[in-house]
């Protein structure tokens, strides 16, 4: 969702998880079609050091970079780490990822201000 909103705010983005799933989750795609973006051909694909590397911020939703790249190699990198602490939208019923969706898209509008 951050990745859709970011794109359609005019920010390069890439979106990745620690623990991906097989594809992207049917209520989050319902949820984002409410707001005029449609994910369905989007693929959800795997965090590495190499995806943080080229990165100039990292945003996390709520779970641990740890896995893929440790805090001394984010320091390391000199990249900036923000942790929304955003619940999953994973087996939620719609109006909770109606929540969450509008909570990451105003997060995402903040950070387009700010660039």
């Amino acid at each position: 969702m951050a990745q859709a909103f970011a794109e359609k705010l005019g920010l390069k983005t890439s979106s990745a998880g620690t623990v991906p799933s097989t594809r992207v989750n049917p209520v989050v795609v319902e949820a984002m079609r409410e707001r005029g973006i449609d994910v369905t051909k989007r693929s959800p694909r795997m965090l590495t050091a190499d995806t943080i590397r080229h990165a100039r911020l990292v945003v996390t939703m709520g779970c641990s970079v740890e896995e893929a790249c440790p805090k001394s190699m984010l320091a390391a990198m000199q990249k900036k780490l923000v942790d929304w602490h955003l619940d999953d939208p994973k087996g939620r019923p719609i109006d909770d990822v109606r929540r969450i969706r509008d909570e990451i898209e105003q997060r995402v509008r903040k950070i387009a201000q700010e660039e």
